[in-house]
């Protein structure tokens, strides 16, 4: 009878509770079901975070996108206003298509000849050629070519002459590389074939200017050249100025157009005898305060390419000091002071290799 009457209070609605004796075995059974249904709700809310958190991100990127290209047409109707007076329609030219399929670089011939000469002249030689398969007649521009060939080969004689016929910055940028190409195989046919091509006049101060302002040239090749013309050494040491400069820097200075050779020998003491007498035509009231020759100066820079040496060669283990710096050189050198030749070590250890 107990057993009926559990049954039937189990079925009925109104009971609120489970008796205490079938109350485990409904744990038990219903148990499974209830974690499932905890399970499927905790997914559910995690999908919809989801689908909130994406909503939210793709109206930020849309908000985003609007932005820029609102922007970017605001810019391009301000270009299409500025050179309306040209009759260019700048606006439909520079308009980059709001599809991938649609992005392409602009016609450069359609837009104006000095934007388009803009453009180009941020391009070297090789790019100017390519380029030159599609605006025959922009990449051909003498302007650009004139100025790659200036910025390549600062100093020719022939800028300051009137051009031959026929004779374009084009030809000229190729026959200056073919020459500089030259040179750093063998020097001396190189500088043959710019004389022959009446680039450059055979004179020792145009070839020092011509090699002064030139980077594409070997050093080591210019080295060989410049021990077997002394005459152009001459003239290229004096293009230098080193007023007002102190003695490592002006070394450094020095060096880094005549590169120091790699060994001691009667070509590096010609370049330090040929810096030591400009430095002091270029400082005369310096040299006069410190008590400073071309022959001090000498000693001076062979000290500090020796220090440079000792300071920064890993090979030297027992650093010189500054106590012993000083004391060397002012047995070398008795009227130098002792604060100079201090402030002469510590731009070496500061600074590093004046001929580096």
């Amino acid at each position: 009878m107990d057993l009926n009457e559990d049954r039937e209070r189990l079925a009925s609605p109104a009971v609120p509770v489970v008796t205490h004796r079938l109350q485990p075995l409904v744990v038990v059974v219903l148990w499974p079901k209830w974690k499932r249904d905890q399970e499927r709700l905790q997914q559910m809310g995690q999908a919809l975070w989801r689908v909130a958190r994406n909503q939210q991100m793709q109206h930020q990127r849309y908000t985003e996108e609007d932005y820029y290209l609102v922007e970017h047409d605001r810019r391009l109707a301000a270009a299409n206003r500025k050179h309306a007076q040209l009759g260019v329609d700048v606006y439909h030219i520079l308009r980059v298509g709001r599809s991938k399929e649609e992005h392409r670089f602009p016609d450069l011939e359609l837009l104006p000849p000095e934007l388009s000469l803009t453009i180009l002249s941020y391009l070297n030689a090789t790019d100017l050629c390519l380029a030159s398969c599609v605006w025959q007649d922009l990449a051909n521009d003498d302007v650009l070519w004139q100025g790659l060939c200036k910025s390549t080969w600062g100093h020719c004689s022939i800028y300051y002459r009137v051009h031959p016929s026929g004779l374009n910055y084009r030809q000229l940028y190729m026959q200056l590389d073919e020459g500089s190409l030259t040179f750093n195989a063998n020097p001396h046919e190189g500088i043959g074939y710019i004389f022959r091509r009446g680039i450059l006049d055979n004179v020792p101060k145009e070839i020092a200017k011509f090699i002064f302002y030139t980077r594409t040239l070997n050093w080591k090749k210019l080295r060989i050249y410049l021990d077997d013309r002394r005459d152009v050494l001459d003239e290229l040491v004096t293009l230098h100025n080193f007023s007002n400069q102190f003695l490592p820097n002006a070394l450094r200075e020095f060096f880094r157009h005549i590169h120091a050779p790699e060994e001691r020998g009667e070509y590096l003491e010609t370049l330090i005898t040929k810096f030591s007498q400009r430095f002091c035509a270029c400082n005369p009231a310096v040299t006069r305060e410190l008590g400073l020759s071309p022959d001090a100066v000498y000693v001076l820079c062979y000290s500090l390419i020796l220090l440079s040496i000792d300071l920064n060669s890993p090979h030297v283990k027992n650093k010189m000091s500054k106590r012993e710096f000083i004391r060397n050189t002012r047995r070398a050198a008795h009227n130098i002071s002792e604060d100079f030749v201090g402030h002469l070590y510590d731009n070496i250890y500061l600074v590093g290799h004046v001929a580096a």
